[in-house]
């Protein structure tokens, strides 16, 4: 047998050896480097965190209120037995009353009773709120008698409510008068400045004098002289609220009303301070007092005296001042002029012939003219006319222009108002007049 060849094997090159080395992680540390991060839900958590908060508030709040609750009851249950005491010190019968008068320092009253004309002379209880007791107050009084009809005693009082009525005197806006529309009167303006004005605008100059500002002002004088319009002005100079009543508003039928409609205006004002309460024609209720047994004087008297109460608790400083008007000073009660009271007395004289030529000026000061006019012409036919018989005269004068179609006052007009306004033949009154 032949021997058998061999076949030679190809060579294989060895594979080279890569230059870039791998490392090779081992499996347990690649697969905890490869695990995502754990997230958590923060924004519910913190909405429920505050949703807890808010229950956590419910919860203190209800345990406050039940708290205050139970602390409730104690005080309602001693208020209940302090009424149950009162009750038991009144006794009943009760009814309503008003007082007229107080004597002996608020321990002893003169009351009539709600519909009844008849007065009693009473004892006030130690229990009653002297603070609130004052003339014309509603109070409860304990009854006895056969008919438990006779009062005893006052064993309550009502509080008393600011009738809806007295708001009528108040002047919503500021007078639109000034110390300009006022001609002449330069001594009785710097007199009621000082008075009234001064002490609203600058109380300090009180204080560092040492002195008391005046508490009230009385203008008197004969009618039309201006005793209205100098309030207005002082009331428009200083921008304080304008209260204005009449005598004849303050006095009323019903025993009462009158004493509580002066109550109420000085209540208001003090509300509504600073304040100016000007009581034109005051003679109406502050005549003389006298003896007597007409119940409508008695009124008067009652009314006058919660006047004069009303003045004496004023403080001198306070924001609150009082002027009054009357054309009659010498009927007045003494007690309501004095010094401590109405501390200043002006009094307003009728115009001289300058003056009146101030007041024309001023009142025709935007009326069209005609060359022919002359007020010292009108002034020396007529010497007893007053600053509001002026203005009427130049009214009127406006309006005979107007209804000749002209737009200028002549002279004409003027002395034809004159007749009109004065009357000077009162037996001749011009049909015009009715017009």
């Amino acid at each position: 047998m032949g021997a058998r060849s061999s076949i030679p094997k190809p060579k294989r090159d060895k594979p080279v050896a890569s230059s870039i080395k791998v490392a090779m992680r081992g499996r347990s540390g690649g697969m905890q480097d490869n695990k995502l991060p754990t997230i958590f839900p923060r924004r519910p958590c913190y909405l429920r965190y505050l949703k807890q908060q808010r229950v956590k508030d419910y919860l203190t709040l209800e345990s406050e209120f039940i708290r205050r609750q139970n602390a409730q009851k104690v005080v309602e249950a001693h208020r209940k037995n302090e009424r149950k005491t009162v009750r038991q010190l009144r006794g009943s019968p009760v009814t309503l009353a008003r007082i007229h008068e107080l004597f002996d320092n608020e321990s002893r009253a003169v009351v009539v009773v709600e519909g009844s004309k008849r007065e009693w002379f009473i004892p006030i209880l130690s229990i009653v709120d002297k603070s609130c007791l004052h003339v014309n107050s509603l109070v409860i009084v304990k009854c006895a008698g056969a008919f438990k009809t006779t009062p005893i005693a006052v064993v309550g009082v009502l509080p008393d409510e600011v009738d809806s009525s007295a708001m009528g005197h108040k002047i919503e806006k500021a007078p639109k008068e000034s110390f300009d529309d006022i001609g002449g009167l330069e001594s009785q303006v710097q007199e009621i400045k000082e008075a009234v004005e001064l002490p609203l605008t600058h109380p300090e100059y009180y204080e560092d004098m040492g002195i008391t500002a005046p508490k009230g002002v009385i203008l008197y004088g004969e009618p039309g002289t201006g005793k209205t319009l100098l309030a207005k002005a002082v009331a428009n100079s200083t921008s304080a609220t304008f209260l204005r009543a009449t005598g004849s508003d303050l006095v009323q039928k019903s025993s009462g009303e009158g004493a509580r409609k002066v109550r109420d205006l000085f209540k208001i004002a003090k509300e509504s301070a600073p304040c100016i309460v000007f009581i034109d024609e005051v003679d109406a209720v502050g005549t003389k007092r006298h003896d007597t047994s007409s119940r409508g004087e008695q009124e008067v008297q009652r009314t006058l005296l919660e006047l004069l109460n009303q003045l004496d608790g004023f403080d001198s400083r306070g924001d609150v001042k009082v002027i009054m008007a009357t054309n009659r000073i010498d009927s007045l009660d003494p007690a309501l002029i004095r010094p401590g009271r109405i501390d200043r007395k002006i009094e307003l004289p009728k115009p001289d012939q300058k003056t009146r030529l101030k007041i024309f000026n001023i009142h025709t000061n935007g009326m069209h003219l005609d060359k022919d006019v002359s007020f010292e012409v009108l002034l020396a036919k007529e010497k007893e006319a007053s600053g509001a018989d002026i203005k009427a005269m130049c009214t009127e004068a406006g309006m005979l222009g107007l209804r000749a179609q002209r737009k200028v006052v002549c002279m004409a007009d003027f002395e034809k108002a004159m007749k009109t306004v004065l009357l000077k033949d009162k037996n001749e009154i011009e049909a015009a007049f009715y017009l």
